[in-house]
This record gives C-alpha cells, structure tokens and sequence, in this order.
C-alpha cells in the first residue's frame, strides 16, 4: 500500500516542498512520497499548483485526489501535461491565493456550524460560495443574526488548532461529530479534531481539512442565503464580503 506523507495536516502555511515520483496509476495519477497538496475529501477540493523538474520546466497539476486509501495521495496533471518519471525528484508548488481562501472558508464553516448546532447533512467549500446544509426543520435564523454571530466570532481571532484523541474518547463524547450521515474513520486509532477558542471553548470536532491558525484572517463574510431544502433540511450559505444592502 502507497502512503503518502501528508505534511498539509500540521503545516497548512507550507506552500512547498521537494519530493520523489513513487508511481503512475493507470490514469496518469502521480504518486509522491510527500507532499503539500491536500486532496479533495470533506467538502473541502483538492489543491492545484505545479510540479518543477530540475531542467526548469513545469507540470501543471489541475486536482488532486485520494487514491485506493486516504493515505494515497493523487496528483492529477492538466490534460496536455508530460509524465515525471518514477524515482525523479520534483519541488511542488501549490496555488497559495486558492488554498489560502479554502483556508479561510473552511474555517467560516466550522464557526457557522457553532453557531447552528444542528445535525450537518451535507457541506461544499468554495473559494467565493460555501454551504453548509442543517437538519433544521424550522429555520428561526435570518442572513443578518448568523452574520453577526460569524462575525463577532471572527472579530474576536480566536485561535484554531488540531488536536488528537482516540477513539474511546470520540465515542464517549459523541456530540464532537457534527456530521448526521459520515463519521470519522475507525480503526486508525487516533482522531484529529479541529478546535476553534481557548481551550475549544468555540468549536471541537473531527476534521482533516486545512484551515487559518486565527479567525481573524477569515476576514469578513456573510451569509447570502439560508434556503429550504426539503422538509427539514435548510442550507446556509457563505461569501465572502460584508452583507448587501437590503
């Protein structure tokens, strides 16, 4: 089994690194033994960036995804774009501007599903519109007091940090899990929380996406909609920029 190290889980702000060619998969998927590119999984896409050679030229990488197993990391060249060659020794460059504003919008989601503490039935992080969909059969919520609410807690640069704990812990408290239909992998015997406030005192639960190491580099945001979606199913969503006018 590949096992790519995945150094974007503690280094978030590392935005290169070298790293050898593993393999190819049967789809031109490159395979590296390190790597700072995150790969799409909880809602939150992949990174783009770039693969430079030693002769100076670049591979464009347009996505990158998991492979046969979480710790496969796939990196997925622009069509056109040639093949490194097993063993080759490339420097990797993600596409900072986009992750940093994944970053950031990923950040907002947790702090959103803070204040909405209902059941999470579906969530997508974009780089201008993020939603999160609740379990909510009655809103009681407008774009204005959740915008509000993000932004007090976002004024206020609390601290965001991960932290891990075992299983038996995550099942003695089963509230950190904020997902209604996914639940963390079992069997690694460690789970990685994210935690948002003095001592979580804003937000704690399972995730393996990158996020801002204050909520204060969020910067402003709002909710542009709150939708009905079903019977009990209301989504929420995030942008960028302060609250239209009317």
């Amino acid at each position: 089994m590949t096992r790519t190290e995945a150094l974007f889980r503690d280094k978030p702000y590392l935005t290169s690194t070298e790293a050898a060619v593993l393999g190819i998969n049967d789809r031109g998927g490159v395979i590296l033994d390190r790597t700072v590119f995150y790969a799409t999984s909880g809602g939150q896409p992949g990174d783009t960036g770039r693969f430079l050679r030693s002769d100076g030229s670049r591979i464009a990488v347009a996505a990158t995804v998991t492979g046969l197993t979480k710790d496969e990391i796939v990196h997925v060249p622009a069509a056109g774009e040639p093949l490194p060659e097993v063993g080759e020794t490339l420097k990797l460059e993600i596409d900072w501007d986009r992750r940093y504003r994944l970053m950031r919008m990923h950040t907002a989601c947790h702090l959103l599903s803070a204040i909405c503490p209902f059941p999470i039935t579906g969530a997508s992080v974009g780089e201008e519109d993020s939603r999160l969909d609740f379990d909510l059969p009655d809103a009681g919520f407008t774009k204005e007091g959740v915008t509000e609410e993000l932004m007090a807690l976002v004024a206020a640069d609390h601290p965001v940090f991960t932290r891990l704990i075992d299983e038996e812990e995550l099942a003695a408290n089963p509230s950190l899990v904020k997902s209604k239909n996914v639940r963390p992998p079992a069997g690694t015997g460690r789970i990685r929380l994210v935690c948002i406030g003095e001592g979580s005192s804003v937000d704690s639960q399972p995730c393996g996406g990158t996020h801002v190491g204050r909520t204060g580099e969020i910067g402003e945001i709002h909710i542009g909609k709150i939708e009905k979606k079903g019977r009990e199913n209301r989504r929420f969503r995030i942008r960028f920029g302060p609250l239209p006018a009317g």
